[in-house]
């Protein structure tokens, strides 16, 4: 029995310095989440910019931390596989009472297969399948707070109930005029409940930790009466004197689906369990998928943990196969999908025909860019995976010579498991979610409003369509450039419709900081051969843009052209775009928001 007990204190000991690891990782998130009230109190834009940037590198930190931790103190790579099976029992047992079991569960398999060798990524070894449910965790301690609070006016003082409301959070700066905000709110709820009378389970719940994300604050909750409830979020704003405003009230579950958009940076909120939150939005947005409400807490390697977990339930429910993404093929990326899920998959290809002169590396720290940038509801939010199988049989035959002539390099064949399975394995993919292409949704639109006869005003319509995709691919172009990136290839092919009819840039293999780029003029012709030269004869370097050149390729189709001079002709006038990077060398910061300026209270109060 000696023995045993050795085993069994070993095994104990490497479970507890693996739960160490992961509580330090977390109460660091934690507290960098909590600082985020400070910066805004403080209007320091440029640390919100960066603590969001740094924060996404925590966790593979920890991760590293505790692996070298555990190679130090129990040389846990050549411990047998018994001492594992019990590390993972001994864990299970830590977890009772946890308040972030299920993201103790990831960390743990994050630093499991850090150690061990790919073939014991098994059930015994680590977690396939949550062990600990994550229903009604509650922190029972009495200065802890609770995951949401219940405020409930009558009819007559719905107003001064919102006031208290707000109040609560603890701003440490003053609001310009609460109780005129305040008021506001009141009169868009009420319009909001119209007519019905008012229940007796009437009442407003917030959840208690504010959400922060770049210069704006929210609170987000749900207004309850009888069997109703109606989500809502109201964004909080500095205002020209610095002091505080709420902008607008967000009501339904569209507008939060907007406010929490994949396309969108990550949240800070300090949360003490996260679950609770997840479950709470959830129940705001049901369409919402739990990976995307936790990767939009910033918790994304519990996002990836439950989308593997989620495509997994997917392949075993379905039968169709992975096929060529339909559109124009990319020059750097190979595109594959499967067409009852509704994400892409995207592969780096081996090789890239001229004008491209990039490498994989280089292209990898442009998605790495991405991740960490502000997207502002205008860049897709990326998976990133490496050595991920898929059932050979799920393949169409086509798809796989695709990738054996474009990216050979990151694919490999065979039954890994010695199962008898053979399996497509794909070294490193990105995957992020479908959207119809900006081009093929144009040319559908443009197809339709030249079909005769014109039935039911299908060309008027078709015009109404063309102009709404063109104003958005301009306001995303412009989106992009007050978060400092130049998207580099503007063709409407690397930009996609959500099922919101937001458009979203994903082709990101060309995308500089507009503070990197240089505005060019196109020089006049010095003579009659360079006026008529078809080839650029003046010096272009690296990173020279010249937008009056953006036209010929985008402009093409009158109807498309009409509708871009009307409301975007700017972005072909160097000036544009000379002034936008001139402010942002000064250091302004520019407001993107997630939602319509007509939904704004104080629009005039911008700074």
């Amino acid at each position: 029995m000696f023995p045993q007990r050795l085993d069994s204190t070993l095994a104990y000991g490497i479970a507890k310095a693996m739960l160490d690891g992961f509580n330090r990782h977390y109460q660091l998130f934690r507290t960098e989440s909590a600082r985020a009230k400070h910066r805004f109190e403080t209007a320091d834009w440029h640390g919100q910019q960066r603590a969001q940037r740094e924060r996404i590198e925590f966790y593979d930190l920890r991760v590293r931390e505790c692996s070298n931790r555990l190679e130090r103190e129990f040389k846990a790579g050549e411990q047998v596989m018994d001492i594992w099976q019990q590390v993972k029992l001994h864990y299970i047992g830590l977890l009772v009472n946890h308040h972030q079991p299920e993201l103790a569960e990831t960390f743990f398999n994050s630093v499991t297969t850090k150690i061990l060798h790919r073939s014991y990524f098994q059930n015994d070894f680590i977690f396939v399948r949550p062990a600990v449910s994550t229903e009604y965790i509650e922190n029972d301690e009495p200065e802890s707070r609770p995951t949401y609070r219940s405020y409930y006016p009558g009819s007559g003082n719905v107003g001064e109930v919102l006031v208290r409301m707000v109040q609560d959070f603890g701003l440490r700066l003053p609001f310009a005029q609460l109780q005129a905000d305040a008021a506001l709110v009141r009169d868009a709820m009420l319009a909001r409940l119209g007519d019905v009378r008012l229940r007796a389970n009437f009442q407003i719940q917030v959840l208690t930790g504010l959400f922060f994300r770049n210069k704006g604050c929210y609170i987000v909750g749900k207004l309850i009466n009888g069997f109703n409830e109606y989500p809502f979020a109201l964004p909080l704003l500095h205002n020209r004197e610095d002091k505080l405003v709420i902008d607008a009230v967000l009501f339904g579950e569209d507008d939060l689906l907007m406010l929490f958009s994949f396309a969108r940076a990550y949240f800070m909120v300090d949360m003490e369990i996260p679950s609770a939150y997840v479950q709470y939005l959830r129940s705001m947005m049901p369409r919402k998928p739990r990976n995307e409400i936790y990767n939009a807490l910033g918790l994304a390697k519990q996002g990836k943990t439950l989308f593997y977990r989620d495509f997994l339930h997917h392949l075993r429910h379905s039968s169709d196969k992975f096929r060529i993404a339909p559109g124009i093929k990319g020059m750097v990326m190979l595109v594959f999908d499967l067409p009852s899920f509704p994400y892409v998959f995207k592969v780096i290809k081996d090789f890239y025909p001229p004008p491209k002169d990039t490498t994989r590396e280089q292209i990898k720290a442009k998605y790495q860019l991405v991740k960490q940038h502000d997207r502002v509801g205008r860049m897709a939010d990326t998976l990133e995976y490496s050595g991920v199988g898929f059932p050979r049989e799920r393949f169409e035959d086509e798809l796989i010579a695709e990738i054996q002539k474009f990216a050979p390099s990151q694919l490999e064949i065979s039954d890994r498991d010695g199962d008898g399975r053979i399996e497509v394995i794909i070294k490193h993919v990105y995957i992020e979610r479908r959207m119809i292409p900006l081009n093929i949704y144009l040319q559908e639109a443009i197809d339709a409003g030249g079909a005769e006869p014109d039935p039911q005003g299908a060309a008027a319509f078709a015009r109404e369509q063309i102009e709404r995709a063109v104003i958005e691919y301009g306001n995303a172009i412009k989106d992009l450039v007050a978060a400092n990136i130049f998207p580099g290839d503007m063709l409407w092919k690397n930009f996609g419709v959500t099922r919101h009819g937001k458009v979203v840039f994903y082709d990101y293999d060309e995308i500089e900081y507009i503070t990197d780029c240089n505005f060019r003029q196109v020089p006049e012709p010095r003579n009659a051969e360079e006026e008529m030269s078809g080839e650029v004869w003046y010096r272009v370097g690296a990173r020279d843009v010249f937008p009056q050149t953006f036209a010929p390729f985008l402009l093409g189709n009158p109807a498309v052209r009409e509708a871009f001079m009307k409301h975007h002709a700017d972005l072909l006038d160097v000036a544009f775009w000379q002034g936008q990077k001139e402010r942002i060398l000064e250091g302004h910061v520019f407001d993107v928001f997630p939602y319509e300026r007509d939904k704004r209270f104080h629009p005039e109060q911008d700074k």
